[in-house]
Protein backbone atom coordinates (compact mmCIF):
# COMPACT_ATOMS: atom_id res chain seq x y z
CA UNK A 1 0.00 0.00 0.00
CA UNK A 2 2.99 2.01 -0.73
CA UNK A 3 1.94 5.59 -1.53
CA UNK A 4 5.22 6.49 -4.34
CA UNK A 5 2.02 6.21 -6.40
CA UNK A 6 0.97 9.72 -5.53
CA UNK A 7 4.24 11.35 -6.13
CA UNK A 8 5.85 12.81 -9.37
CA UNK A 9 3.77 11.87 -12.58
CA UNK A 10 0.63 11.46 -11.10
CA UNK A 11 0.83 14.89 -9.30
CA UNK A 12 2.38 16.95 -12.22
CA UNK A 13 -0.51 15.50 -14.34
CA UNK A 14 -2.82 17.04 -12.30
CA UNK A 15 -0.93 19.85 -12.06
CA UNK A 16 -0.88 20.26 -15.97
CA UNK A 17 -4.64 19.12 -16.21
CA UNK A 18 -5.34 21.97 -13.54
CA UNK A 19 -3.08 24.89 -15.78
CA UNK A 20 -5.52 23.97 -18.58
CA UNK A 21 -8.23 24.43 -16.88
CA UNK A 22 -7.29 27.80 -16.00
CA UNK A 23 -6.20 28.72 -19.33
CA UNK A 24 -10.15 27.69 -20.01
CA UNK A 25 -11.97 29.98 -17.43
CA UNK A 26 -10.46 32.85 -19.36
CA UNK A 27 -11.53 31.57 -23.04
CA UNK A 28 -15.36 30.07 -22.00
CA UNK A 29 -18.15 31.62 -23.31
CA UNK A 30 -20.53 33.71 -21.16
CA UNK A 31 -22.05 31.22 -18.08
CA UNK A 32 -18.86 28.51 -18.16
CA UNK A 33 -19.39 27.30 -14.60
CA UNK A 34 -20.59 24.01 -16.19
CA UNK A 35 -18.31 23.89 -19.03
CA UNK A 36 -15.26 24.48 -16.78
CA UNK A 37 -16.36 21.98 -14.44
CA UNK A 38 -16.87 19.36 -16.49
CA UNK A 39 -13.39 20.22 -18.12
CA UNK A 40 -11.62 19.70 -14.54
CA UNK A 41 -13.39 16.63 -13.59
CA UNK A 42 -12.56 14.92 -17.20
CA UNK A 43 -9.16 16.02 -16.71
CA UNK A 44 -8.43 14.57 -13.11
CA UNK A 45 -10.24 11.21 -14.08
CA UNK A 46 -8.08 10.94 -16.91
CA UNK A 47 -5.12 11.17 -14.71
CA UNK A 48 -6.01 8.58 -12.01
CA UNK A 49 -8.31 6.53 -14.79
CA UNK A 50 -6.50 4.17 -17.73
CA UNK A 51 -9.35 5.32 -20.24
CA UNK A 52 -7.13 3.61 -22.84
CA UNK A 53 -7.79 0.45 -21.23
CA UNK A 54 -11.47 1.49 -20.95
CA UNK A 55 -11.39 1.84 -17.06
CA UNK A 56 -13.87 3.82 -15.65
CA UNK A 57 -14.09 6.07 -11.69
CA UNK A 58 -14.81 3.80 -8.92
CA UNK A 59 -18.78 4.33 -8.04
CA UNK A 60 -20.40 5.86 -4.94
CA UNK A 61 -22.28 2.73 -3.55
CA UNK A 62 -24.60 2.23 -1.14
CA UNK A 63 -23.21 -0.65 0.12
CA UNK A 64 -19.71 0.54 1.18
CA UNK A 65 -17.48 -0.18 4.43
CA UNK A 66 -18.29 3.20 5.21
CA UNK A 67 -21.33 5.36 5.30
CA UNK A 68 -21.63 8.57 3.47
CA UNK A 69 -20.37 12.01 4.72
CA UNK A 70 -17.99 10.30 7.62
CA UNK A 71 -14.60 11.26 8.11
CA UNK A 72 -12.64 8.67 6.30
CA UNK A 73 -14.82 9.64 3.00
CA UNK A 74 -14.24 13.00 3.60
CA UNK A 75 -10.35 13.27 3.96
CA UNK A 76 -10.47 10.49 0.86
CA UNK A 77 -12.20 12.64 -1.60
CA UNK A 78 -9.68 15.50 -1.08
CA UNK A 79 -7.80 15.13 -4.18
CA UNK A 80 -4.83 17.82 -3.59
CA UNK A 81 -4.77 17.24 0.32
CA UNK A 82 -4.24 13.06 -0.61
CA UNK A 83 -1.53 13.88 -3.29
CA UNK A 84 0.32 16.34 -0.84
CA UNK A 85 -0.53 13.92 1.71
CA UNK A 86 0.47 10.34 0.07
CA UNK A 87 4.15 11.98 -1.34
CA UNK A 88 4.29 13.17 2.77
CA UNK A 89 3.57 9.81 4.04
CA UNK A 90 6.17 8.26 1.63
CA UNK A 91 8.80 10.13 2.49
CA UNK A 92 7.94 9.19 6.25
CA UNK A 93 7.68 5.51 5.01
CA UNK A 94 10.96 5.38 3.50
CA UNK A 95 12.93 5.96 6.87
CA UNK A 96 11.93 2.66 7.82
CA UNK A 97 14.26 0.26 6.44
CA UNK A 98 11.83 -2.94 5.54
CA UNK A 99 9.59 -0.50 3.69
CA UNK A 100 12.13 0.98 2.13
CA UNK A 101 14.36 -1.86 0.65
CA UNK A 102 10.59 -3.35 -0.32
CA UNK A 103 10.35 -0.89 -2.57
CA UNK A 104 13.97 -0.90 -3.92
CA UNK A 105 13.01 -4.42 -4.76
CA UNK A 106 10.10 -5.10 -5.85
CA UNK A 107 8.54 -1.47 -6.74
CA UNK A 108 8.83 -0.76 -10.83
CA UNK A 109 7.85 2.79 -9.84
CA UNK A 110 11.08 4.39 -11.70
CA UNK A 111 9.46 3.13 -15.09
CA UNK A 112 5.76 2.75 -14.49
CA UNK A 113 4.62 5.48 -12.01
CA UNK A 114 1.67 6.56 -13.36
CA UNK A 115 0.45 2.97 -13.35
CA UNK A 116 1.30 2.81 -9.63
CA UNK A 117 -0.84 6.25 -8.99
CA UNK A 118 -3.86 4.41 -10.97
CA UNK A 119 -3.47 1.12 -9.03
CA UNK A 120 -2.63 2.90 -5.52
CA UNK A 121 -5.85 5.91 -6.09
CA UNK A 122 -8.06 2.60 -7.16
CA UNK A 123 -7.39 0.69 -4.45
CA UNK A 124 -8.17 3.86 -2.02
CA UNK A 125 -11.52 4.71 -4.17
CA UNK A 126 -12.97 0.90 -3.61
CA UNK A 127 -12.03 0.47 -0.18
CA UNK A 128 -13.36 3.71 1.00
CA UNK A 129 -16.29 4.33 -1.63
CA UNK A 130 -16.85 0.98 -3.36
CA UNK A 131 -18.97 -1.80 -2.81
CA UNK A 132 -18.11 -3.83 0.38
CA UNK A 133 -17.42 -6.75 -1.19
CA UNK A 134 -15.41 -5.39 -3.97
CA UNK A 135 -13.34 -3.88 -1.32
CA UNK A 136 -13.02 -6.74 0.18
CA UNK A 137 -11.30 -8.88 -2.43
CA UNK A 138 -8.78 -5.65 -3.53
CA UNK A 139 -7.56 -6.37 0.06
CA UNK A 140 -7.52 -9.92 -0.57
CA UNK A 141 -5.35 -9.03 -3.56
CA UNK A 142 -2.62 -6.79 -1.94
CA UNK A 143 -2.55 -9.42 0.81
CA UNK A 144 -1.56 -12.04 -2.04
CA UNK A 145 0.90 -9.64 -3.11
CA UNK A 146 2.48 -9.38 0.19
CA UNK A 147 2.49 -12.29 0.77
CA UNK A 148 5.77 -12.71 -2.09
CA UNK A 149 7.28 -9.61 -1.40
CA UNK A 150 10.38 -9.96 0.93
CA UNK A 151 14.17 -10.37 0.67
CA UNK A 152 17.20 -9.25 2.97
CA UNK A 153 18.35 -6.21 4.32
CA UNK A 154 21.77 -4.54 4.04
CA UNK A 155 22.75 -5.74 7.50
CA UNK A 156 21.99 -9.38 6.85
CA UNK A 157 18.56 -9.51 8.38
CA UNK A 158 15.86 -10.40 6.79
CA UNK A 159 11.89 -8.56 6.11
CA UNK A 160 8.89 -9.26 4.64
CA UNK A 161 5.58 -7.52 3.55
CA UNK A 162 3.73 -9.36 5.85
CA UNK A 163 5.37 -8.49 9.08
CA UNK A 164 2.27 -6.64 11.55
CA UNK A 165 4.60 -3.73 12.72
CA UNK A 166 5.72 -2.71 9.42
CA UNK A 167 2.43 -3.27 7.88
CA UNK A 168 1.71 -0.48 11.25
CA UNK A 169 4.10 1.69 10.48
CA UNK A 170 2.91 2.26 6.04
CA UNK A 171 -0.51 2.65 7.73
CA UNK A 172 0.19 5.32 11.05
CA UNK A 173 2.72 7.32 7.91
CA UNK A 174 -0.56 7.46 5.61
CA UNK A 175 -2.83 8.00 7.92
CA UNK A 176 -1.68 10.56 9.88
CA UNK A 177 -0.49 12.55 6.91
CA UNK A 178 -3.71 12.07 4.48
CA UNK A 179 -5.44 13.96 7.76
CA UNK A 180 -3.03 16.35 8.11
CA UNK A 181 -2.96 17.36 4.44
CA UNK A 182 -7.11 17.43 5.07
CA UNK A 183 -7.31 19.45 7.65
CA UNK A 184 -4.62 22.13 6.29
CA UNK A 185 -6.07 22.47 2.92
CA UNK A 186 -9.99 21.59 3.72
CA UNK A 187 -10.91 22.10 7.27
CA UNK A 188 -8.70 23.86 9.34
CA UNK A 189 -11.32 23.54 12.27
CA UNK A 190 -11.84 19.75 12.17
CA UNK A 191 -12.82 18.67 15.69
CA UNK A 192 -10.79 16.11 17.30
CA UNK A 193 -13.88 13.53 17.79
CA UNK A 194 -14.01 13.65 13.82
CA UNK A 195 -9.75 13.08 13.35
CA UNK A 196 -10.45 10.03 15.82
CA UNK A 197 -13.44 8.87 14.10
CA UNK A 198 -11.16 8.90 10.76
CA UNK A 199 -8.38 7.00 12.48
CA UNK A 200 -11.08 4.39 14.08
CA UNK A 201 -12.30 4.03 10.36
CA UNK A 202 -8.94 3.58 8.69
CA UNK A 203 -7.69 1.09 10.70
CA UNK A 204 -10.26 -1.09 9.71
CA UNK A 205 -8.61 -1.29 6.06
CA UNK A 206 -5.49 -1.75 8.19
CA UNK A 207 -6.08 -4.41 10.14
CA UNK A 208 -7.59 -6.36 7.05
CA UNK A 209 -4.40 -6.02 5.58
CA UNK A 210 -2.41 -7.03 8.61
CA UNK A 211 -0.97 -4.17 10.51
CA UNK A 212 -0.78 -4.03 14.26
CA UNK A 213 -0.83 -2.42 16.33
CA UNK A 214 -3.39 -0.08 14.46
CA UNK A 215 -3.90 3.08 16.01
CA UNK A 216 -7.37 4.19 16.75
CA UNK A 217 -7.13 8.09 17.69
CA UNK A 218 -5.00 10.83 16.95
CA UNK A 219 -3.18 10.33 19.68
CA UNK A 220 -2.18 6.78 19.41
CA UNK A 221 -1.08 7.46 16.14
CA UNK A 222 1.17 10.02 17.16
CA UNK A 223 2.13 7.67 19.75
CA UNK A 224 3.46 4.33 17.79
CA UNK A 225 5.23 6.76 15.51
CA UNK A 226 6.93 7.94 18.39
CA UNK A 227 8.05 4.88 19.54
CA UNK A 228 9.56 4.17 16.52
CA UNK A 229 11.73 6.19 15.86
CA UNK A 230 14.77 4.20 17.08
CA UNK A 231 14.05 1.85 14.33
CA UNK A 232 14.16 4.74 11.57
CA UNK A 233 17.34 5.23 9.00
CA UNK A 234 18.62 7.56 6.62
CA UNK A 235 20.96 5.42 3.77
CA UNK A 236 21.83 7.15 0.46
CA UNK A 237 18.82 5.39 -1.38
CA UNK A 238 16.56 7.19 1.29
CA UNK A 239 17.75 10.20 -0.43
CA UNK A 240 17.29 8.76 -3.81
CA UNK A 241 13.85 8.54 -3.34
CA UNK A 242 13.05 11.12 -1.07
CA UNK A 243 14.57 13.34 -4.09
CA UNK A 244 13.07 10.99 -7.02
CA UNK A 245 9.57 12.04 -4.99
CA UNK A 246 10.37 15.47 -4.75
CA UNK A 247 12.24 17.13 -8.48
CA UNK A 248 11.34 14.48 -10.58
CA UNK A 249 8.24 15.81 -13.40
CA UNK A 250 6.97 15.08 -16.45
CA UNK A 251 7.51 16.58 -19.39
CA UNK A 252 5.94 20.02 -20.04
CA UNK A 253 5.21 20.24 -16.54
CA UNK A 254 6.04 24.04 -15.07
CA UNK A 255 8.85 23.50 -12.88
CA UNK A 256 7.51 25.93 -10.26
CA UNK A 257 3.80 24.30 -9.76
CA UNK A 258 5.94 20.76 -9.68
CA UNK A 259 8.26 22.08 -6.69
CA UNK A 260 5.39 24.52 -5.49
CA UNK A 261 3.58 20.61 -4.19
CA UNK A 262 6.54 19.04 -3.37
CA UNK A 263 7.04 21.80 -0.88
CA UNK A 264 3.69 21.33 0.52
CA UNK A 265 4.43 17.95 1.06
CA UNK A 266 7.89 18.05 2.98
CA UNK A 267 5.98 20.85 5.17
CA UNK A 268 3.28 18.38 6.13
CA UNK A 269 6.08 16.11 7.57
CA UNK A 270 6.95 16.06 11.51
CA UNK A 271 10.35 17.97 13.05
CA UNK A 272 12.22 14.86 13.01
CA UNK A 273 11.70 13.04 10.01
CA UNK A 274 12.29 16.99 8.11
CA UNK A 275 15.63 16.84 9.78
CA UNK A 276 16.79 13.77 9.11
CA UNK A 277 15.97 13.97 5.27
CA UNK A 278 17.52 17.22 5.16
CA UNK A 279 14.04 18.79 4.14
CA UNK A 280 13.77 21.81 6.32
CA UNK A 281 12.00 24.99 4.98
CA UNK A 282 11.83 28.30 5.20
CA UNK A 283 8.61 30.31 5.96
CA UNK A 284 9.41 32.57 2.79
CA UNK A 285 8.96 28.70 0.58
CA UNK A 286 6.57 27.65 2.64
CA UNK A 287 3.99 30.47 2.53
CA UNK A 288 3.63 30.65 -1.16
CA UNK A 289 3.47 26.62 -1.25
CA UNK A 290 1.01 26.53 1.04
CA UNK A 291 -0.89 29.16 -0.27
CA UNK A 292 -0.70 27.68 -3.68
CA UNK A 293 -1.72 24.06 -3.11
CA UNK A 294 -4.77 25.44 -1.48
CA UNK A 295 -6.16 27.43 -3.90
CA UNK A 296 -5.66 24.56 -6.05
CA UNK A 297 -7.14 22.21 -3.61
CA UNK A 298 -10.25 24.88 -3.56
CA UNK A 299 -10.39 24.84 -7.56
CA UNK A 300 -11.15 20.69 -7.45
CA UNK A 301 -13.72 20.57 -4.46
CA UNK A 302 -15.61 23.41 -6.28
CA UNK A 303 -15.39 21.43 -9.29
CA UNK A 304 -16.53 18.66 -7.44
CA UNK A 305 -19.27 19.84 -6.26
CA UNK A 306 -17.76 19.03 -2.27
CA UNK A 307 -18.01 21.20 0.92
Amino acid sequence: MSFIAWSVSGANALLQATDRVYILMNMAAPSPSDFIRKQLVQQVRAVFNDQAKGQQPVGLSENALFEKDTPIRMVHADVVGMMAGGMSALLLQMLHPSALQGVLDHSDFRNDMLGRLRRTARFIAVTTFGDRDAAMAAIERVNRIHAAVGGTLPDGSTYAATDPQVLAWVHACEATSFLDAYIRYAKPAMPQAEQDEYFRQFAEIARALGADPVPETRREAQQFIQSMRPKLTVTKATHEIANLVLSERTPGTPLAAQRMLGTAAADLLPNFAKNKLGLERSIIRTGPARLATGVMAGTLRWAFRQR
